[in-house]
């Protein structure tokens, strides 16, 4: 599957842009339902550690934005 641009937010207020495809996607909010302390995610650039119990948030991109044209 295609990796997307997903967001992570974490309570101090920084936010994380990763790519994940969405099989990814659905394993870190199945971790995010127990939030149980540190989880390592992979991603396209590599794997990011995150500490569970201060995500806030994730919020994907629908799509890859694009100037130009197509065709």
């Amino acid at each position: 599957m295609a990796a997307g641009r997903v967001e992570i937010g974490f309570s101090g207020g920084q936010v994380v842009a990763v790519r994940l495809s969405d099989e990814k996607v659905k394993d870190l909010r199945k971790a995010l339902d127990k939030a149980d302390g540190w989880s390592d995610v992979e991603t396209e650039d590599g794997i990011v550690y995150l500490d569970l119990r201060e995500v806030v948030f994730i919020r994907g991109a629908p799509g890859e934005h694009r100037i130009g044209f197509s065709g």
